[in-house]
């Protein structure tokens, strides 16, 4: 691990640390995101600015708004990052009521595909981003009825922002994912690295090399081949780096992070651990100029695509609470 590496832990750590005391209401695996998100820039959390522009969401968003859910912190965050938070959110909006227009359910998953595209494209692209975000998701859809869920929402307009061919980019996604779920039990999560990996190279010896990623990851115990941490070996696989060099670099910025007491096993458990560490990986090869033509293309998906990551282990967790929750109640 270099030092630019351990740089960009070190502040992560310190984001953290900013954060924990905040936004009570709000889980930690939101406020770990929204630190993971500054480190990325490179940037020191600044938790006022995260705290106006949720106001500012709650002050733009009614009661019911998918945009004040369970990803709301995550979106102030992004927002806070911008140079204009009050038009992002406004077309933010608009492309939501686009999406819905679209037949796309409201839920925390649209609402940030709604921000990606509003992030990611001009005005006067949206209807043509979110005609291919449903085109996407349809024909995922049609293919995986059973796995293809709102929780796909986020890669589809990820998928939409780019420049793949719809109808050929919904037939690698199939051939990948029927490829590739006899190598893994949760199929939802092969539909997700499916769709990250169509992103790159398509070919057998790509999915080797994906393979081989897995299991050097899982002779060292870093299970990254588990639930909603298949996207991020997607990402690892498609980058240009050495696999032991990546086994390697996880496992030192895992170990890393639990020196802090902050990021002990009393406070984050072990799958999610793997996750940030990886997402910190992920981030510095993908800054690294030397990755290449490939790292470009991915560079504007890898936040997208951990954030939809992280996305779905929150709703889950809320999922998991409400049904709590009311059986204690009974």
């Amino acid at each position: 691990m270099d030092i630019k590496t351990e740089e960009k832990l070190s502040l992560f750590v310190s984001n953290v640390l900013a954060i924990k005391k905040e936004f009570a209401r709000h889980h930690d695996l939101t406020k770990r995101l929204a630190a993971l998100l500054y480190a990325q820039e490179n940037k020191p959390i600044d938790c006022a600015a995260i705290s106006q522009c949720h106001d500012l969401i709650k002050n733009n968003a009614g009661v019911f708004s998918s945009f004040r859910g369970n990803m709301s912190l995550c979106i102030a965050a992004l927002l806070s990052l911008s140079d204009d938070p009050e038009r992002l959110l406004s077309e933010a909006i608009k492309v939501f009521d686009l999406l819905k227009k679209a037949k796309l359910r409201a839920s925390d998953y649209l609402a940030v595909a709604a921000y990606q595209i509003a992030a990611g494209t001009d005005p006067g692209k949206y209807s043509a981003v979110v005609e291919r975000t449903k085109a996407f998701y349809d024909g995922m859809k049609a293919n995986s009825r059973f796995y293809t869920g709102q929780d796909d929402y986020i890669l589809a307009a990820m998928l939409g922002l780019s420049d793949l061919n719809v109808r050929i980019g919904v037939e690698h996604i199939d051939r990948l994912y029927t490829r590739l779920k006899g190598e893994f039990w949760d199929k939802n999560s092969v539909l997700a690295l499916s769709q990250v990996m169509v992103l790159g190279d398509t070919s057998d010896d790509t999915v080797k090399r994906l393979l081989a990623l897995r299991d050097a990851c899982k002779a060292q115990k870093l299970r990254l081949d588990r639930s909603y941490a298949l996207s991020s070996l997607g990402i690892l696989a498609l980058l240009p780096v050495d696999i032991d060099v990546i086994v390697n670099d996880i496992d030192k910025a895992q170990a890393f992070l639990r020196s802090y007491k902050e990021f002990g096993p009393r406070y984050i458990n072990k799958q999610d651990m793997l996750l940030l560490a990886a997402a910190n990986v992920v981030w510095e090869y993908a800054s690294n100029g030397e990755s290449g033509v490939l790292t470009a293309t991915l560079s504007n998906s890898i936040t997208n695509i951990i954030i939809a990551q992280q996305a779905a282990i929150v709703a889950v967790i809320a999922a998991t609470s409400v049904v709590a929750a009311s059986s204690s109640s009974h």
